[in-house]
């Protein structure tokens, strides 16, 4: 694959032979690819192979030279090694950096995942006042078919000629996404605006002027005087025995220009628009919007991993909480969640607080995303850099912060840049990434694992990556490595640059001595013991346990009050991870910490209230092995002498039923009995009466 680099006006000090033995090529400096030695790109992209071309800044330029050049078939991808690396004031010790980016740039493409698609004919519905609605479809009509729900006529009125089909009434719900819209309303107004012909012949002949340039009338001002029903004639649009109507009508698209919107969540559906006035690039994405579109299904779900609910019961509900789209939902009786694809904006913030793995991130996939950072880290460690911050970062937002601290540094003698040591990382979410991840890279041989947040992120995401973050650098910390692994960086706009600037800069954390070879695993809680096991074997200290943060943390163990707990072992059954276990011979309830993932489904079941979660990361033997949490002794049927529970739970049993009156005499001794010679005691007895009895 070759690699293409110009450093324009030798404002970088590259240093092409130490590249060339990082990525093991022959590497040539151009000064002016884009320019006089396009000759260069375009014999390389003639050569059939995938081309690394380390220039962002005439991206479009280098398309389009492609695009013009026949033969032309070599992939394209391309690198920014200027603002993030070249232009910093540490610039002469960025080649390991560089090398780096290169060499994760050469990395195959990630696979293809399931698509979701949308289909839209363009069939737009407006809601607000109908003066400001026909504004809007003024400027859209001509490309979408266009309706309008109103809701008054507005400081200007509608128009004298009806331009556009109205709605009006009161809206009961609306739902869906792009292509799939779904508005219920109900229709309770005397005037009918399909029949209605705007003669205002009812406005001049309404004396309390209870009509108003909407068409409607204003039951609260109406005094009953129907001046309006003789003066509408002919035309009958008034009817004021007119029973309200339920209606309902589907449409592709949704402008809503209400200052209390249908959809409040901060990812809005595929499709659904709020508009001030004022901003008119959202009607140019209105104006796009039609056609058939497809996005990645960003997400994978196993039910059987999931630990939201058993037996009716909710234990975690990490995602749904999380999920700024509202595209996730319980279904509780099916034991499991709904995730909604095309709601899903595919941020992974579900994924990243999921204890269990049974959300996990499809784009890219986990493996991919492991050997992304796997690469990134190995080889800026073989180019010779030391002390690696990786920097996770949004590619849109964050990508412009970068480029705007990289122009900063170059022309401000204050700001110094990005480091040499940072080593920047694109992501499609920044809540995408979680503890299994960031442990892997600091296994890898990362100092420290960073994310740069903007206001794209709904503000509960920040608040479960912290959370995920505090566990992961509580088993660091109780390890023994020193420093602050793991931080976010919150950048708005410029005025964030100087103290973004300044942060970039932090003291190195402590890292690993050796770095781990293993790979990203599709299942997380695998990759999760891998990077533990690697930690561990690393790690200055070696405690028994770790003490964790009660939020967010997927490892931990449970407490029991044996003296409430009866061993009913109905927590056994509702554990999804089999982490509780009975023992088919004595009555047992086994425990086997390294399975728990604190979803806390046992604590909600357990009938006695005998259990709580303890977060917490063992780094004994124990972790792995089955330990005992409690044991009864058996209770022995009083009539085969067979055990058929344990002792305290059928006196339990015997003290709650002790007053009851259907268990007096021999039916209180039956409940000592085992199932069978309970049946048999019944059948046998002389003093029963008996259903063959009854003639």
């Amino acid at each position: 694959m070759p690699t293409l680099i110009c450093n324009c006006n030798q404002t970088m000090p590259l240093q092409p032979q130490t590249l060339g033995a990082a990525l093991d090529e022959n590497l040539t400096l151009h000064s002016a690819l884009c320019r006089r030695e396009a000759g260069a790109f375009q014999k390389a992209i003639l050569s059939g192979d995938d081309v690394v071309v380390a220039c962002t800044q005439e991206k479009r330029l280098f398309s389009e030279l492609a695009q013009q050049t026949e033969g032309a078939t070599s992939v394209i991808k391309f690198v920014n090694i200027r603002e993030i690396g070249g232009w910093s004031k540490d610039a002469a010790k960025a080649s390991p950096k560089i090398a780096a980016l290169l060499a994760v740039a050469h990395l195959p493409d990630a696979e293809p995942v399931p698509t979701v698609t949308y289909k839209s004919a363009g069939r737009l519905l407006i809601i607000g006042p109908l003066d400001a609605a026909e504004r809007a479809a003024g400027l859209l009509s001509d490309t979408l078919d266009v309706t309008l729900f109103s809701l008054g006529a507005g400081r200007d009125g509608g128009l004298q000629e009806r331009r556009y089909p109205v709605l009006t009434g009161q809206i009961q719900q609306l739902t869906g996404w792009l292509g799939a819209f779904d508005l219920k309303w109900t229709r309770n107004n005397p005037i009918d605006l399909d029949l209605c012909t705007r003669c205002n012949a009812c406005l001049a002949a309404c004396p309390e002027g209870a009509i108003g340039f909407d068409y409607q009338i204003d039951l609260d001002l109406c005094k009953s005087h129907r001046a309006c029903v003789k003066a509408c004639g002919a035309a009958g649009a008034i009817d004021f025995s007119r029973q309200p109507e339920a209606l309902n009508e589907t449409f592709d698209l949704v402008l809503d220009l209400r200052a209390t919107p249908a959809f409040t969540q901060h990812a809005l559906p595929q499709g659904y628009f709020r508009w001030d006035g004022q901003d008119n690039r959202t009607l140019l994405q209105l104006r796009s919007l039609v056609g058939e579109f497809e996005k990645p299904k960003f997400f994978v779900y196993k039910q059987k991993l999931c630990a939201h609910s058993r037996n009716e019961k909710i234990g975690c509900n990490a995602c749904i909480d999380v999920c700024s789209a509202s595209a996730i939902s319980s279904e509780k009786g099916r034991q499991q969640i709904k995730v909604n694809p095309q709601l899903c904006v595919g941020c992974g913030a579900c994924t990243t607080v999921c204890p269990s793995g049974a959300l996990t991130f499809a784009y890219p996939r986990a493996a991919e995303q492991g050997t992304k950072i796997k690469t990134l880290l190995a080889s800026y460690a073989s180019a010779g850099g030391r002390q690696a911050a990786l920097l996770l970062h949004s590619q849109e937002e964050g990508v412009r912060l970068l480029g705007d601290l990289g122009r900063a540094a170059r022309l401000d003698p204050a700001t110094h840049g990005v480091p040499a040591r940072v080593l920047p990382l694109a992501l499609w979410h920044t809540a995408s990434t979680g503890l299994e991840l960031w442990l892997s890279a600091v296994a890898y041989g990362a100092s420290q694992v960073w994310l740069l947040m903007t206001d794209e992120e709904a503000p509960q995401y920040r608040d479960a990556v912290q959370a995920q973050m505090d566990v992961a650098q509580a088993i660091l910390s109780g390890l023994g490595y020193q420093g602050e692994h793991f931080r976010i960086f919150h950048a708005r706009d410029a005025r964030d640059l100087a103290a973004l600037d300044t942060a970039l800069q932090a003291a190195p954390a402590q890292g690993v001595t050796k770095a781990a070879g293993f790979a990203v695993q599709a299942d997380k809680r695998v990759t999760l013991e891998l990077a533990l096991d690697h930690l561990v074997t690393q790690g200055r200290s070696q405690p028994e346990l770790i003490v964790l943060p009660a939020t967010g943390s997927p490892l931990g163990a449970l407490a029991i009050n044996k003296d409430a707990c009866t061993l009913c072992l109905s927590c056994v059954s509702a554990c999804p991870a089999s982490a509780l276990q009975d023992n088919p011979e004595r009555p047992q309830l086994k425990f086997i910490e390294k399975n728990c993932v604190q979803c806390g489904l046992c604590v909600k079941t357990c009938p006695e209230k005998a259990l709580s979660l303890v977060p917490q990361f063992r780094l004994t033997a124990q972790r792995r092995e089955a330990t005992v949490l409690n044991e009864m002794q058996p209770y022995a049927c009083i009539r085969c002498s067979k055990p058929f529970g344990t002792l305290k739970a059928i006196e339990s049993m015997l003290g709650k039923l002790a007053g009851h009156a259907m268990f007096q005499g021999a039916a209180a001794e039956r409940l000592k009995m085992c199932g069978d010679c309970r049946v048999i005691d019944i059948y046998s007895a002389d003093n029963e009466l008996k259903i063959t009895d009854i003639r």
